[in-house]
C-alpha cells in the first residue's frame, strides 16, 4: 500500500486537558521541529477537551489552530484535531502527514523530519518512543520505569534496530490517507493510539517502529487519560507514606509523589505487560 512520495503538508495534532502549564514548552518544541522541514507546510491543531484552563487561550496566542471539545475522551479529541487539520489543509490533497504528540510532551527538533523521511521511504505510518522528562523524574522511578520499557532491545543487539513494541500517542505519526483507509481514531477513552495501530497493521500497511528522536513526557503520577502512562508510574512508584513529598517541580508544577527512602514496594516491572508500555 506504500508509495514513496514525500508528504505535501504536515499536520500536529495536540490533544490536551487543563494543560495551561505545559502547552506553551509542547508548542515551542514543535515550532522549532516545524522549521526543520521547511518549507513543508506544517499546521498545529491543539484540541482543548473539556478544558477548565487557560489552555485554549494560550495555545491560540502560541499560534495553534485550537478546537475546543466537551468529550472528555482522547480518541474523539484526536479524531476531531485530525477533522479539523485536514479541512485546514484541504489542499494539500491526500499528501498530508498527521504527526501526533500530547500536550505534557516536548518534541525534538529533528522529530517531524525524520517522520518526513521515513513518509518518503515508503511508510505508512511511524511509532516512536517516550523518555520521562529528566527535570522532575525521580530516578528511581525513572530506573524502574526504564527496565521494563527497554527489556526488549538486548534481543537486538548493539548495532542493530531496536523495534521496539510500544504504541504512544505522544508519538505517532501516519499518512492520511492510511489513517483514512482504516477508519481513523475510534472515540475509546484510552488505547485509542494502539487501536490504530492495530487496524494499520493487521490491513498490511507499513509501519516503521523506531527509537531514534524520541520524545520526553511529563513523569506524573496523576493522569488524563485511564490507564494511561500516568497509572504505569503510579504502579512502579514505592507507595507512597502520609508525608510523601513531591519528588520534583517541572514547569507544570509536578503530580508525581513518592515516599523518601523506600527502597522497594509498588509493582515489580516484571509485573508490567510490554503492551501496557
Amino acid at each position: 500500500m506504500a508509495t514513496r512520495t514525500r508528504p505535501s503538508a504536515v499536520a500536529v495534532v495536540v490533544p490536551a486537558h487543563d494543560e495551561e502549564r505545559r502547552i506553551a514548552a509542547c508548542l515551542r518544541s514543535l515550532r522549532v521541529a516545524a522549521a526543520q522541514v521547511a518549507p513543508l507546510p506544517v499546521v498545529i491543531v491543539v484540541v482543548a477537551d473539556a478544558c477548565t484552563d487557560a489552555t485554549a487561550r494560550l495555545a491560540a496566542r502560541a499560534g495553534a489552530h485550537v478546537v475546543e471539545t466537551r468529550s472528555r475522551n482522547v480518541g474523539v479529541a484526536r479524531a476531531a484535531g485530525v477533522d479539523r487539520a485536514l479541512e485546514l489543509l484541504a489542499d494539500a490533497g491526500r499528501g498530508v502527514w498527521l504527526a501526533m504528540t500530547d500536550a505534557d510532551t516536548t518534541v525534538p527538533p529533528a522529530w517531524l523530519a525524520h517522520q518526513v523521511a521515513r513518509a518518503g521511504e515508503g511508510h505508512d505510518a511511524v511509532l516512536g518512543t517516550i523518555r520521562l522528562a529528566p527535570a522532575a523524574a525521580d530516578p528511581l522511578l525513572v530506573a524502574r520505569h526504564d527496565a521494563a520499557y527497554f527489556r526488549t532491545r538486548r534481543f537486538h543487539g548493539a548495532g542493530g534496530a531496536w523495534q521496539h513494541p510500544h504504541v504512544h500517542g505522544a508519538n505517532l505519526g501516519v499518512s492520511a490517507a492510511a489513517y483514512l483507509r482504516v477508519g481513523g481514531f475510534a472515540p475509546l477513552p484510552t488505547g485509542e493510539d494502539r487501536d490504530l495501530a492495530a487496524r494499520l497493521v493487521s490491513t498490511g500497511h507499513r509501519v516503521a517502529r523506531t527509537d531514534r528522536h524520541p520524545v520526553h513526557t511529563a513523569a506524573r503520577l496523576r493522569g488524563r487519560a485511564p490507564g494511561g502512562l500516568a497509572d504505569l508510574l503510579a504502579s512502579l512508584c514505592p507507595t507512597a507514606e502520609p508525608n510523601a513529598a513531591p519528588i520534583g517541580a517541572d514547569e507544570a508544577g509536578v503530580d508525581c509523589v513518592c515516599a523518601p527512602g523506600v527502597p522497594g514496594g509498588g509493582k515489580s516491572v516484571r509485573d508490567i505487560p510490554v503492551r501496557n508500555l
